[in-house]
């Protein structure tokens, strides 16, 4: 799979084809079955999607393709990666709070 443009920020539904050396007409199926794919559309209707949705159909493909989940299989294992990753972020943005809080305590 290709590495992303790190100066872009939108990709045409081709352009992520290309990446994930898929067919577009799977990506819009991928779109359909997993809630987790929002690309923006233009006032045309084309497909934008951004860095963030490129990620999550590299996890998806990764699934599918590579591990050979079934769909519904791939759908329980985002959810759970997504909700601990959630989890970690959370976590971690906790901790650094806390270490915000101590440093202000320590100012007083």
């Amino acid at each position: 799979m290709d590495s992303l443009p790190p100066d872009k920020r939108y990709f045409s539904t081709s352009e992520v084809a290309e990446i994930l050396q898929v067919n577009t007409s799977l990506l819009r199926y991928w779109e359909q079955e997993f809630n987790e794919i929002k690309p923006m559309k233009n006032s045309k209707g084309d497909r934008r999607y951004v860095v963030k949705d490129i990620e999550i159909l590299k996890k998806i493909h990764h699934l599918l393709k590579v591990k050979g989940f079934t769909i519904d299989g791939a759908k329980k294992e985002l959810k759970t990666t997504t909700a601990s990753t959630n989890e970690s972020i959370i976590i971690e943005k906790l901790r650094l709070v806390k270490k915000e809080l101590i440093k202000l305590k320590n100012k007083l």
